[in-house]
């Protein structure tokens, strides 16, 4: 019997549990660890952020779930992963050894690398579910007292999605509350133009965003550093194409939403041959980490390099889509690594995304996810939020249930087909 431990009780950590319990049956230990005892659709928190979902609906308890689908749980952060003696630390004291040890953590929300930002600063967050419910309480500071709001991402960060997502749910609901037009808005990216997603953009996303910004008079600034943030006050730079300073400037706000870069956890952080400076886990074609070929990553813990050069740092997204393809190839390469034999399946690495912005939205599919591409389609409507809320339903139900279904990709190819038959209509 082998001990498989997965680390991380988000999308990527579910997915692999499921997976790896169907693939292998009941002869070997599957152990989910996670810090939280909660699986929160992450995609949803914009809308905690607005108040239109309580975070109780998108969250379900992971330990009466996992055993009722035979995963053994543990609810525990993991301290330090020893890869040299097959074994993870936690911060109980207790640890764990390993045959095969899937990464699955998701980031190091990285708040600390520019004064004054995040929750413990002075703007809020939708990374986290607790994050988006507090982050509620100061939108309806801001609805009693209007003002300028500034949302955005900083240098550095690699999910530019939620960003544009909350900017225009946001919106949307300061004019269901008839307050619009006391709220100036601004969006803050240190992508190169509107729309790049840290991906080159995918089909027109660039023209789509920037008309929806347009039309719903949100002002954007682009190749833009944030340096700090006071209370009230964001200091920001613009820089030319060269990386050179060109213009700074101090943004006024009363609400202030910023994704921030992300980081390696501090579990792996410095771990020499497992992870890149930055802390990200070095995999292979594979999903392997080339030096111990027994530790696999997915999900956003995974290194990968940006589409190309920009003035700014701009990372790489992680979409749902691409990690269910990472998963599966993970517990593939972990079957045929038991029965002794030599890895073969490699992940796809495509990119599927559902952008909501309140009343309509857009949703885009990079085939592959770095240019050139196969696929390069992005569309806009009220289709997408209607999706997207669907989305919700089914993929928290996919967890409930215990099931495999990659719901990602099946959404994105019903998209395709449906693109390719107005294409040819």
């Amino acid at each position: 019997m082998k001990r498989m431990v997965v680390i991380g009780g988000g999308i990527g950590g579910i997915s692999a549990v499921y997976e790896l319990r169907d693939r292998l049956g009941k002869n070997h230990e599957i152990l989910l660890v996670s810090d939280s005892d909660q699986f929160e659709f992450t995609p949803s928190n914009p809308w905690v952020a607005v108040k239109w979902r309580k975070p109780e609906a998108i969250t379900i308890d992971l330990a009466p779930v996992m055993k009722k689908h035979g995963v053994a749980f543990k609810h525990d952060a993991v301290s330090r992963v020893v890869p040299e003696q097959n074994r993870v630390e936690l911060a109980s004291g207790e640890t764990l050894d390993y045959d095969y040890l899937v990464i699955a953590t998701g980031p190091r929300l990285a708040f600390n690398e520019i004064e004054g930002l995040g929750p413990e600063g002075h703007t809020v967050s939708v990374c986290k579910t607790a994050h988006a419910l507090e982050s509620s309480k100061d939108f309806e500071a801001l609805c009693a007292d209007p003002g300028p709001v500034v949302i955005g991402a900083a240098q550095g960060a690699s999910c530019y999605g939620p960003a544009y997502e909350y900017a225009f749910i946001l919106e949307t609901e300061l004019r269901k509350r008839k307050i619009r037009d006391r709220v100036p808005m601004t969006f803050v990216t240190p992508e190169p133009y509107i729309g790049h997603l840290g991906l080159d953009g995918v089909g027109d996303t660039k023209g789509l965003l920037e008309s929806e910004l347009r039309n719903r008079h949100v002002k954007w600034l682009t190749n833009t550093r944030i340096d700090r943030v006071e209370a009230g006050r964001m200091h920001v730079t613009t820089v030319n194409e060269d990386g050179s300073d060109k213009a700074s400037q101090a943004l006024e706000f009363k609400h202030s939403m910023i994704l921030p870069a992300f980081t390696g956890v501090d579990a792996v952080m410095g771990i020499d041959q497992l992870v890149n400076p930055r802390g990200f886990v070095i995999v292979d074609e594979f999903q392997r980490n080339p030096t111990w070929p027994n530790v696999y990553g997915v999900g956003v813990c995974v290194a990968i390099p940006p589409v190309g050069p920009t003035p700014l740092p701009v990372g790489v997204p992680k979409t749902g889509y691409m990690i269910e393809s990472m998963v599966t190839a993970t517990v593939e390469n972990i079957a045929l690594a038991v029965e002794g034999r030599e890895p073969a399946h490699r992940a796809t690495w495509n990119a599927f995304c559902l952008a909501d912005f309140g009343d309509r939205g857009v949703a885009f599919i990079a085939l592959p996810q770095i240019p050139p591409r196969n696929t390069n389609w992005a569309s806009s409507g009220k289709w997408v939020h209607l999706a997207k809320v669907a989305f919700e339903k089914y993929y928290l139900r996919k967890v409930r249930k215990g099931t495999t279904e990659p719901y990602y990709e099946k959404v994105a190819l019903k998209l395709m087909g449906a693109a390719k038959l107005r294409a040819e209509a």
